[in-house]
């Protein structure tokens, strides 16, 4: 429940300012690696505002977007509300309430680190039809790369509950080629991001780890920030590093163990 809680009053921020996922790029990744067609039924577990649904939707796919906060589904549903291909669906990654073999491809996106890991690849395997695909996508800024992202990440720290790291629950995502033996495909895409003050605000404040406005850390916190764009705004843009965390492939199939 505290994971769900997290993005309470970020909604607006997150659907504005968070990083857009590229159907350009990922399309053509998901159609070679694990033969991805317009036919095929993608559930979206913990799709938030529909970002990752919307690489499907561009391919023609029903999509069922299931998603534990309330807001994020009503900010979802409000963006894609003339969409008959795209169903917003109470649940989460552990119980999506979707029917046993029903769908031809589970993906997330910014969402696997807050699964509970065992339980949800559980219920993965039992949507799924057989022989089904996991598509797991993470995208945003780097760990380290420029400079820049290794001072946002400590100006996050700063104001993080216990100073946490705040990529510390992406090791999921380095763990997926055990959980997806079968046809494994792993792709990194690095790039840039440039933003403006407004930009960078916003997409700071829609991350988990920022204080929110009403706090009494906020105005320390904006202060900061500005700080940091100050140091390293050029033409009126902070650059960061960017990175696709792609990754593609199958549970291994189940034994049948006979009786004699």
């Amino acid at each position: 429940m505290e994971s769900i809680r997290r993005f309470d009053g970020k909604v607006t921020d997150y659907a504005h300012f968070r990083e857009r996922y590229s159907s350009e790029i990922l399309l053509p990744i998901l159609q070679t690696s694990c033969g991805l067609t317009p036919t095929w039924v993608v559930a979206d577990i913990g799709a938030g505002t529909g970002m990752l649904s919307d690489v499907f939707r561009a391919n023609g796919n029903r999509t069922l977007a299931v998603e534990p906060n309330a807001e994020m589904r009503q900010m979802c549903r409000s963006l894609h509300e003339s969409d008959p291909k795209l169903q917003v669906i109470e649940g989460t990654a552990e119980e999506t309430g979707l029917e046993s073999s029903s769908v031809d491809l589970v993906t997330a996106g910014r969402a696997m680190h807050w699964f509970d890991r065992e339980r949800a690849f559980t219920e993965f395997r039992r949507i799924l039809k057989p022989d089904g695909w996991v598509a797991i996508v993470a995208f945003g800024r780097t760990e380290k790369g420029r400079e820049e992202n290794v001072v946002f990440e400590q100006l996050l720290r700063a104001f993080s509950p216990d100073h946490a790291d705040t990529h510390a629950g992406y090791e999921v995502y380095r763990r997926l080629r055990s959980d997806l033996p079968r046809d494994f495909y792993h792709q990194e895409i690095l790039g840039t991001m440039s933003l403006g003050w407004e930009d960078l605000l916003g997409l700071t404040l829609s991350l988990s780890h920022s204080p929110a406005r009403e706090s009494q850390e906020y105005v320390s916190f904006e202060d900061s920030l500005r700080e940091f764009f100050q140091r390293f705004a050029s033409d009126g843009q902070v650059a960061l590093e960017t990175r696709y965390w792609i990754n593609v492939g199958r549970f291994e199939r189940a034994r049948i163990v006979s009786i004699r």
